[in-house]
């Protein structure tokens, strides 16, 4: 409602006068607006969402995969292993398999490996071990992983060297056609149609920093030129999300069918000045992102099975870290601290190190 709009009204309804004339003013805005109380919040969608997220939670000195509804009701423990540490659950693309890595022993000593298991935490199965970073492929018949750089443990998610890939029917492990020329990658994504795979690079393979497209069968690789890491392509395989600083994420378009395939212009920009926030992940329709979210640290060497390093590293210890959404289909900057409930929903808020959310739509 106009000034223009409030004249136009006082020269129809002239004969009324004074209070009169505001009263039926308010009557015909309140006609047109809706009230802020009557604005379904985010926890609402999200109530009413066919979805399920799994995360890593460190509960009891011991770091644990759960699974929770899309708003955060009813988080169940899936692993309760006081003897290893799961981190970064992956989801299968039919919601039925969950992959991840399990940390056995303390310090240098530690042996990561790549397991995969129902989505109910029953026929749990080691895929291979000494590896980290595993992700599926759009069939759900390959699981991908990224060997250890070297045999002592380092917990920094680029000790990295090549790829491999797991065939579940099989157990065979075959090389990716240029592993060899793969180093410090961690975070790779699939592509919804299999040819391409994303991934991050840290002082490697010619590279400082990078975000990269790295061909699933073949020798390409392309530099997507866009600054940060942790990049994940949206079920669909029209929108790519990524980490573009620690209290930076954003969403962006990519036309995956192109010869030589790039971001387009910035989308959805989710910033917080106090936390970092890191581990964006697309619902199954697209429509929400969750993400971890929490304060800047460096572990904690007194928890059981933990690391010293950023807070964000999968291993580290980080107190205060919860699980978050916001919708993915609105544009523009979305500065957390100023969202409203309509548009920003925290999922957990024990603050026990939960991280890396991953969706799922359960299979029926």
């Amino acid at each position: 409602i106009t000034t223009k709009h409030i004249h136009f009204m006082r020269r129809l309804f002239r004969p009324m006068q004074g209070l009169l004339f505001y009263t039926v003013l308010l009557i015909t805005i309140s006609c047109f607006v809706e009230p802020a109380s009557a604005q379904e919040s985010l926890r609402e969608k999200l109530n009413a969402a066919p979805f399920k997220i799994a995360y890593e939670s460190y509960v009891n000195d011991n770091s644990d995969l759960f699974v929770m509804n899309a708003d955060g009701s009813n988080p169940a423990n899936l692993t309760r292993t006081p003897k290893e540490q799961e981190h970064y659950p992956q989801i299968s693309p039919d919601g039925t398999k969950m992959c991840f890595v399990s940390d056995v022993g303390e310090g240098r000593d530690t042996v990561r490996s790549v397991y995969v298991m129902d989505i109910d935490g029953k026929n749990r199965k080691k895929v291979a071990e000494y590896a980290r970073e595993p992700f599926w492929s759009p069939d759900g018949k390959i699981i991908g992983f990224l060997p250890q750089e070297f045999p002592k443990f380092d917990v920094i998610d680029f000790s990295t060297k090549g790829m491999s890939f797991y065939e579940l029917a099989s157990g065979k492990i075959e090389p990716h056609v240029n592993s060899t020329n793969l180093h410090h990658l961690y975070n790779p994504s699939w592509t919804a149609k299999g040819n391409w795979i994303v991934a991050t690079v840290h002082a490697g393979m010619g590279f400082d920093h990078a975000i990269l497209l790295i061909k699933a069968h073949g020798n390409k690789i392309i530099n997507l030129k866009i600054p940060g890491c942790r990049p994940c392509f949206s079920p669909d395989g029209k929108q790519v999300a990524w980490g573009a600083g620690d209290h930076e994420l954003a969403t962006a378009p990519i036309d995956l069918e192109a010869d030589q395939p790039a971001v387009g212009n910035w989308a959805v920009r989710i910033k917080d000045e106090q936390n970092k926030i890191y581990h964006i992940d697309w619902s199954p329709d697209s429509q929400f992102v969750a993400f971890s979210r929490g304060p800047d640290g460096e572990g904690d060497p007194s928890k059981p099975g933990t690391h010293q390093a950023a807070a964000e590293v999968h291993g580290v210890y980080a107190p205060g870290w919860n699980i978050c959404v916001v919708k993915a289909d609105r544009a523009g900057e979305l500065q957390l601290e100023k969202a409203t409930d309509a548009d920003f929903c925290m999922l957990t808020t024990n603050g026990f190190s939960n991280k890396e959310p991953a969706w799922f739509r359960p299979h029926r």
